[in-house]
């Protein structure tokens, strides 16, 4: 998913492969796992292996360089677009809810992996 108008996101984005597990909000038993594409303070690019409606609310436990604990996150689809037919999925969110812990632990992530560029 390339998208070539204007940047529109408050703070920027880093390339990034980093283990999610993910599920809709309110099924409680059908986790799966992924990596992210890209992930900032607003939200991320997630693979996933199904297509989800726009505005699903997913539960998200991300593991990120500096906590050895996952970040647990609520996020909600802004998009879901077939890569692989009926395989691999482009999923955008948007974070809806960080606490401050989680936000330095997302922001010292970021602000190292653009240092290193």
């Amino acid at each position: 998913m390339i998208y070539t108008g204007p940047e529109r996101r408050k703070s920027p984005r880093i390339t990034g492969r980093f283990i999610v597990s993910y599920r809709i909000l309110k099924e409680e038993d059908a986790a799966d796992i992924s990596q992210t594409k890209n992930i900032g303070l607003g939200g991320m690019l997630l693979t996933t292996n199904k297509q989800f409606s726009l505005g699903t609310n997913l539960a998200l436990e991300i593991r990120l360089p500096f906590d050895p604990n996952p970040i647990m996150l609520v996020a909600k689809v802004l998009e879901s677009c077939e890569i692989t037919k009926d395989l691999i999925y482009d999923t955008r969110l948007q974070f809806l809810a960080v606490d401050e812990r989680h936000r330095k632990v997302i922001s010292q992530t970021i602000e190292y992996y653009l240092k290193k560029g």
